[in-house]
């Protein structure tokens, strides 16, 4: 039975959602993290015994060697997140995305870790003619970033014995609050601007984005926990629904919080452009979204009016790159 959870990259974005709810399932989970966005994200949950904090860096291989032992399974999250973050410093970017998650599936293995998610991306895709983009389309990423994301897939996959449940996770762009905000997302960008600048800027508009909210994102890890070995080993799955033009999810901000937000439009040099299709995940293990944009607009909005995100155009927290550049990060 799996029990004793390692969440690299635990406390960002999707794991101060996930951790929580791990916690509150009963799972042991232990977080590895950097904590460059704030080291009170669990403070709710100090007088936990089931969670344990590692300040720690993912490269070292000494520190994965003493945590890793007595892992049943690790979620693995920790990335530079998303193209500009990566490219602000692709030697640190590969050394964190890639080495040390090929030093981390060796470990895993060598101390038999029984199952190991994998947060892909559906980047990996590039751009693509067909209508919907399945998981047996070829792989062909524009950027280092996902380049080494579809390398990070295949290592796992030729690395792991039967031993080990290997599970590969394509997510979209995920969308919503968490006590780890990020404001550098689509969906979370367009409603941002809409509610503290009074307008929504946007940079083409015709290219589609597939979207996911943080809430599936994060009970979908828990739902794969809780899958028989057989159903999910060696298997990869898209995560994205609500498939939409920019311009789409702009006036779709614009329609939850009232309708009378401008939209500007301005030209781009970004062309990534997809359709993922989610089906396979629905048909083989019965898993589906059950949360909108639409709710992740109004429950950003709730969390700026309740004052839980204070300063958000200026506060570097919510930006990536913005605190890798203020850190300078190596």
């Amino acid at each position: 039975m799996v029990k004793n959870i390692l969440v690299t990259g635990g406390a960002g974005y999707v794991g101060a959602v996930l951790v929580p709810k791990l916690l509150k399932q009963g799972y042991r989970v232990k977080v590895l993290d950097l904590y460059l966005y704030g080291e009170q994200i669990f403070s709710p949950f100090k007088d936990n015994n089931n969670l344990i904090q590692i300040k720690g860096d993912i490269r070292d291989p000494e520190l994965l060697e003493k945590e890793l032992p007595g892992t049943d399974a690790i979620i693995h999250l920790a990335c530079i997140s998303n193209d500009p973050s990566y490219e602000l410093d692709p030697e640190l970017g590969k050394a964190i995305n890639y080495d040390a998650f090929v030093t981390l599936v060796g470990i895993a293995k060598k101390h038999h870790v029984r199952r190991f998610i994998y947060a892909s991306s559906s980047s990996v895709y590039g751009i693509k003619e067909e209508e919907n983009v399945t998981e047996d389309m070829s792989l062909e990423p524009l950027t280092d970033y996902s380049k080494y994301k579809a390398l990070c897939e295949k290592v796992l996959l030729d690395s792991m014995n039967n031993s080990c449940v290997a599970t590969i996770i394509r997510p979209s762009t995920v969308c919503g609050y968490s006590p780890r905000q990020r404001l550098d997302l689509t969906i979370n960008i367009l409603t941002n601007h809409a509610i503290n600048r009074g307008q929504i800027m946007v940079f083409g508009g015709d290219q589609k984005r597939p979207n996911l909210h943080i809430e599936d994102m994060t009970d979908l890890y828990l739902f794969l926990l809780g899958q028989p070995d057989h159903k999910i080993k060696n298997k990869i799955y898209n995560a994205g629904y609500e498939n939409l033009k920019v311009i789409e999810i702009a006036e779709k901000v614009n329609k939850a919080l009232g309708g009378c937000i401008p939209i500007i439009k301005t030209p781009t040099d970004d062309n990534r452009s997809y359709h993922v299709c989610s089906e396979k995940i629905k048909r083989e293990l019965g898993f589906e979204a059950k949360h909108t944009i639409e709710e992740a607009i109004l429950d950003l909005k709730e969390a700026f009016y309740s004052g839980r995100l204070p300063d958000p155009m200026n506060d570097i927290r919510y930006y990536n790159i913005k605190t890798m550049q203020h850190l300078g990060l190596k």
